[in-house]
Protein backbone atom coordinates (compact mmCIF):
# COMPACT_ATOMS: atom_id res chain seq x y z
CA UNK A 1 0.00 0.00 0.00
CA UNK A 2 1.10 3.91 -1.09
CA UNK A 3 0.24 6.48 0.99
CA UNK A 4 0.98 10.53 -0.06
CA UNK A 5 1.04 13.64 2.91
CA UNK A 6 1.57 16.96 1.46
CA UNK A 7 3.34 18.68 4.11
CA UNK A 8 3.93 23.05 4.94
CA UNK A 9 6.59 23.76 7.53
CA UNK A 10 7.23 27.30 8.81
CA UNK A 11 9.46 28.79 11.25
CA UNK A 12 12.90 28.74 10.70
CA UNK A 13 13.26 26.51 8.28
CA UNK A 14 15.38 28.15 5.63
CA UNK A 15 19.50 27.90 6.07
CA UNK A 16 19.77 25.37 8.43
CA UNK A 17 20.16 22.30 5.70
CA UNK A 18 16.62 21.17 6.11
CA UNK A 19 15.38 20.49 2.36
CA UNK A 20 19.24 18.37 2.26
CA UNK A 21 18.65 16.24 5.61
CA UNK A 22 14.72 15.48 3.97
CA UNK A 23 16.38 14.48 1.15
CA UNK A 24 18.93 11.98 2.90
CA UNK A 25 16.44 10.52 5.11
CA UNK A 26 13.51 9.82 2.60
CA UNK A 27 15.81 7.94 0.60
CA UNK A 28 17.00 5.83 3.63
CA UNK A 29 13.18 4.85 4.04
CA UNK A 30 12.80 4.72 0.42
CA UNK A 31 10.61 7.60 0.46
CA UNK A 32 9.50 9.12 -3.17
CA UNK A 33 8.61 12.59 -3.39
CA UNK A 34 9.91 16.07 -3.39
CA UNK A 35 10.88 19.15 -1.02
CA UNK A 36 11.57 22.92 -1.61
CA UNK A 37 11.46 26.03 0.22
CA UNK A 38 9.19 28.76 -0.53
CA UNK A 39 9.64 32.70 -1.13
CA UNK A 40 7.89 33.34 2.31
CA UNK A 41 10.21 31.47 4.32
CA UNK A 42 8.35 28.05 4.81
CA UNK A 43 8.96 24.58 3.09
CA UNK A 44 6.64 22.20 1.09
CA UNK A 45 6.96 18.54 0.91
CA UNK A 46 5.49 15.70 -0.28
CA UNK A 47 6.21 12.45 1.08
CA UNK A 48 4.81 8.71 -1.01
CA UNK A 49 5.82 5.70 -0.14
CA UNK A 50 4.73 2.95 2.58
CA UNK A 51 2.65 3.94 5.67
CA UNK A 52 4.90 3.56 8.51
CA UNK A 53 8.03 5.41 6.55
CA UNK A 54 5.53 8.29 5.46
CA UNK A 55 4.70 8.61 8.88
CA UNK A 56 8.33 8.78 9.89
CA UNK A 57 8.82 11.48 7.48
CA UNK A 58 6.09 13.40 8.67
CA UNK A 59 7.22 13.31 11.87
CA UNK A 60 10.37 14.13 11.45
CA UNK A 61 9.08 17.54 9.15
CA UNK A 62 7.19 18.75 12.55
CA UNK A 63 10.61 18.60 14.15
CA UNK A 64 13.84 19.47 11.52
CA UNK A 65 17.47 19.28 12.02
CA UNK A 66 18.70 20.64 15.07
CA UNK A 67 19.51 23.80 14.02
CA UNK A 68 15.81 24.39 12.77
CA UNK A 69 12.88 25.74 14.62
CA UNK A 70 9.63 24.59 13.50
CA UNK A 71 6.56 26.74 14.22
CA UNK A 72 4.20 24.83 12.82
CA UNK A 73 3.76 21.71 10.40
CA UNK A 74 0.74 20.73 8.75
CA UNK A 75 0.39 17.62 7.12
CA UNK A 76 -2.88 16.89 4.24
CA UNK A 77 -3.48 13.10 2.79
CA UNK A 78 -3.57 12.87 -1.08
CA UNK A 79 -3.44 10.50 -3.53
CA UNK A 80 -0.51 8.89 -4.36
CA UNK A 81 0.76 10.48 -7.82
CA UNK A 82 3.51 7.76 -8.51
CA UNK A 83 6.42 10.03 -7.68
CA UNK A 84 10.08 7.65 -7.97
CA UNK A 85 13.03 9.16 -6.07
CA UNK A 86 13.06 11.53 -4.20
CA UNK A 87 14.15 15.58 -5.31
CA UNK A 88 14.95 19.18 -3.64
CA UNK A 89 13.40 20.85 -6.24
CA UNK A 90 13.74 24.94 -6.84
CA UNK A 91 12.99 27.76 -4.56
CA UNK A 92 8.57 28.59 -5.80
CA UNK A 93 5.56 30.72 -4.76
CA UNK A 94 3.08 29.06 -1.76
CA UNK A 95 0.59 27.57 -4.00
CA UNK A 96 2.55 26.72 -7.13
CA UNK A 97 2.12 23.00 -6.85
CA UNK A 98 4.71 20.88 -9.06
CA UNK A 99 3.09 17.53 -10.60
CA UNK A 100 5.20 14.58 -11.26
CA UNK A 101 5.29 10.74 -11.20
CA UNK A 102 6.29 7.69 -13.21
CA UNK A 103 5.96 9.61 -16.46
CA UNK A 104 6.21 12.76 -15.89
CA UNK A 105 8.82 15.09 -14.44
CA UNK A 106 8.01 17.88 -11.60
CA UNK A 107 7.85 21.33 -12.47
Amino acid sequence: MTVQQHVHVSGRVQGVFYRDTCRRLAEERGVAGWVRNLRNGDVEAVFEGRPGDVDSMVRWAAEGPTTAKVVQCTAVTEEPEGWSGFRVLPDAEPGDRPRGGPDRAPG
